[in-house]
């Protein structure tokens, strides 16, 4: 666990932004291997640390998988929403 890892009470929040995965439902396509809090854990701590992308921790899923979200997440809006809804709700 790194200090920049989601407290379930952050997690409590973010999570509603993220669709549920249900594994008894089968679905067409390559299962999910990482959830998402494991990949904003990982976003996180490459925005705390500095670090490069290649250079993530081996505990972290692939530097690639992360990226991928990450660039998804920005292109479709939801960082902006989600930053909105942060800000509000300390707010």
């Amino acid at each position: 666990m790194y200090d920049s890892d989601l407290s379930d009470a952050e997690w409590k929040v973010l999570a509603p932004f993220f669709p549920v995965i249900d594994d008894e439902v089968s679905k067409p396509g390559r299962p999910r291997e990482w959830s998402f809090r494991t990949i904003l854990n990982a976003i996180f701590y490459l925005n705390k640390t500095g670090c490069q992308w290649r250079m993530l921790p081996s505990d972290f899923p692939p530097w690639s998988t992360v990226y991928d979200y990450y660039r998804h997440w920005r292109i479709s809006g939801l960082w902006k929403t989600i930053h909105t809804a942060v800000f509000h709700h300390t707010n």
